[in-house]
């Protein structure tokens, strides 16, 4: 895969524990769009986006709990742009434990949503020149393993 966005440290807490001693799922996700909070001020969808009556809605978010995370332990989250049109952005996203390996994946389906509605809108084209740029300086990643899985239980 191509360079990824890198979010800053962030530590297990003990809030997130829960009774089976490792960190509970819905942590995972915090993890997860803490560090979108990041990788979407370098696009431009930052507070300041915001402020312009502009937003994005999740649409899909897919998690693979791939390995525990416990207390004390320091991760961060890698963030690519797998692709984007002109209302749409697919990421993907990968928790990565101090050590270097992956406790977990995220894949997400945004829209870009207009407030005064809401409604789904085309990006300005500020943004889009940004979103552009982002992929052009960190390349089309190949697909990662996972992406674009659905969930089931194959019968026989």
């Amino acid at each position: 895969m191509s360079t990824p966005h890198i979010s800053t440290v962030m530590d297990i807490v003990p809030e997130w524990i829960d009774f089976n001693g490792h960190m509970n799922m819905a942590f995972y996700n915090v993890l997860f769009d803490r560090a979108s909070d990041e990788f979407y001020q370098l696009i431009g969808l930052g507070e300041p986006y915001v402020a312009r009556g502009f937003t994005t809605y999740t649409a899909e978010f897919h998690i693979r709990y791939l390995r525990e995370l416990h207390l004390g332990q320091q991760v961060r989250v890698r963030s690519w742009l797998l692709d984007h049109d002109e209302k749409r952005f697919h990421t993907w996203q990968e928790i990565r434990h101090e050590d270097g390996w992956i406790a977990a994946t995220g894949e997400t389906l945004a829209l870009h949503i207009d407030m005064s509605g809401p409604r789904v809108v085309p990006f300005p084209d500020d943004i889009a020149a940004g979103m552009d740029a982002f992929a052009a300086a960190h390349g089309r990643p190949d697909r990662p393993e996972g992406a674009g899985s659905a969930i089931g239980i194959p019968r026989k």
